[in-house]
């Protein structure tokens, strides 16, 4: 995320850049702040099944529940949709040559991921957000 971006939209969670890298790991504002990516396969929410709501990882926001989660095999953690259509926000990404997606978290304009369309998953959106695991935090259902 390029400063300009960032200081073009104005969040309900707003910190400075040495806030945000004395609040997060090295990994975390790299990929949450800078747009990185962590590595495939190696996210802590790849594989999970816990039921439950994942937030974000820099604010807190509630993103998305456990009940859209689904196996893209892809390596990232993979939902059909967002919690809400505005606790998410997308970004035309032209990096690497090609268009992309972007996901933000609404709240504090950290990257999530991308989202995809057209893949042909069984899904009821036929969408798949593709996010970082570092970018959220798992908070199981209870009971």
């Amino acid at each position: 995320m390029s400063d300009q971006t960032k200081n073009q939209q104005s969040y309900a969670v707003q910190h400075s850049d040495e806030e945000w890298r004395a609040q997060l790991t090295p990994a975390e504002y790299h990929v949450l702040r800078q747009a990185g990516t962590e590595p495939a396969f190696r996210g802590e929410y790849t594989d999970t099944k816990t039921k439950g709501v994942y937030s974000c990882r820099a604010c807190g926001a509630e993103l998305f529940r456990s009940d859209t989660k689904f196996e893209s095999h892809c390596g990232w953690p993979s939902f059909y949709s967002p919690l809400a259509g505005d606790t998410v926000e997308y970004i035309e990404d032209r990096s690497f040559g090609m268009k992309r997606v972007e996901v933000r978290c609404a709240t504090c304009g950290s990257h999530l991921g991308h989202v995809f369309e057209g893949e042909g998953y069984d899904t009821p959106t036929d969408q798949r957000y593709c996010i970082n695991s570092i970018s959220l935090r798992l908070t199981p259902d209870e009971g």
